[in-house]
């Protein structure tokens, strides 16, 4: 038997020349696909490489590679199969009637409408890289922020197109039939993703009104740290103590906000006590040394140095001390703030006088001869 009449026998109806060629196809895929997919995304990055605003060709391709490779694996699988047909006996029904012809068929079409709109999706998500790694050459932070949330828009919007395609294309329904019963049942849809849809508009309000940007330093209620991302439903926030919080857009819109970021400057209010004994001589004097320090401070506004002998506490004569930092970084107001304090620590030191703290004096009521009243004790707090 020689080689060509080998080739022609036959296998489930199948010759074994055509087995063999689906066969290699296959295993040369499985072998090779990633090279392959890999090479396409390097063509793919070439053609666009000068609009990719520096990201290197690693980054495209591990976008890009896979869905590449999805694709790819599913054009090869179709051609490896196209050498194959059913066997005659299995007596299976035509493509177009419901049977297994039926179902591979349309199990192939969706995947290959799945793998389509995946690989546009990764393609926004390349240009939204693109665009936001701009934004932050250009120090745009507004368009920094845009950039992510017109990326998740784009992407809800590929996904819908994609379903209606599998059931228009893939199925042959009528989608315009479809879309009037979606407007129909549109209300109840709406009511029961009444908060999607309270956060969807709040983050549109956040985009149209900008009391933030991605880097900013805001308060909102109890909760203060630096935006991070502004997403389709909710904003990610890195608070002090370094976590990770995601609060509802709708939150951020429904109570007031302080952006931190906005202020050109810090302020810095609290008050210091010294103890009851002091002369008023030298609490006026410190009182006018603080403030000489304060004012003479090169991170200090001159205009908003505020020291006065404000009250008379409990246990002390209560000094207030109110100015304000020419600086929105934290580190910088707490390192004046800082500088003042030991300063402060020295004044009150040089006048002979310390700090007050807490205290309370007893008084014993006692008689003519020493002994004690009735109800002797009587407190009087200092």
């Amino acid at each position: 038997m020689n080689l060509q009449s080998f080739l022609n026998q036959r296998l489930s109806d199948n010759r074994v020349e055509n087995i063999l060629w689906c066969v290699g196809i296959l295993i040369s895929w499985v072998l090779l696909k990633r090279v392959f997919a890999l090479l396409l995304s390097r063509v793919v990055y070439r053609i666009i490489k000068k609009k990719s605003e520096n990201l290197t060709v690693s980054e495209f391709v591990g976008l890009l590679r896979p869905p590449f490779e999805l694709l790819l694996s599913l054009v090869i699988l179709y051609t490896a199969l196209s050498f194959l047909r059913f066997p005659d006996d299995w007596r299976l029904a035509p493509v177009s009637q419901f049977g297994l012809r039926f179902v591979l068929l349309k199990i192939y079409q969706v995947a290959v409408i799945v793998a389509f709109t995946w690989m546009l999706m990764r393609f926004v998500d390349f240009f939204a890289l693109v665009s936001q790694r701009r934004a932050e050459r250009t120090h745009a932070l507004a368009s920094s922020q845009l950039a992510p949330f017109v990326r998740e828009v784009i992407k809800v919007g590929l996904f819908v197109i994609g379903v209606f395609v599998i059931l228009g294309a893939a199925f042959s329904l009528d989608v315009g039939s479809i879309l009037t019963g979606l407007g129909i049942g549109g209300l109840a849809v709406a009511l029961a993703a009444k908060e999607s849809l309270e956060n969807l508009f709040a983050s549109f309000t956040i985009f149209l009104d900008k009391p933030f940007v991605v880097g900013d330093a805001v308060r909102a209620g109890s909760i203060e740290g630096t935006i991070e991302r502004v997403g389709f439903r909710s904003t990610r926030i890195r608070t002090l103590d370094k976590s990770y919080l995601t609060l509802p857009n709708k939150m951020l819109i429904d109570q007031p906000l302080d952006n931190l970021t906005q202020r050109r400057f810090r302020r810095a209010r609290y008050f210091i006590g010294l103890p009851y004994n002091t002369p008023p001589d030298i609490l006026k004097t410190v009182c006018q040394e603080i403030l000489q320090t304060i004012l003479d401070h090169p991170f200090t506004r001159s205009e908003g140095g505020y020291v006065r002998f404000s009250d008379f506490g409990e246990s002390s004569l209560n000094i207030l001390v109110l100015y304000f930092v020419e600086s929105d970084d934290w580190d910088v107001f707490m390192a004046v703030k800082e500088e003042i304090n030991y300063a402060i620590v020295e004044i009150v030191g040089r006048h002979g006088i310390s700090f007050a703290y807490p205290t309370r004096t007893i008084f014993l009521e006692t008689d003519d001869k020493g002994n004690e009243k009735g109800n002797p004790l009587k407190f009087m707090e200092r």
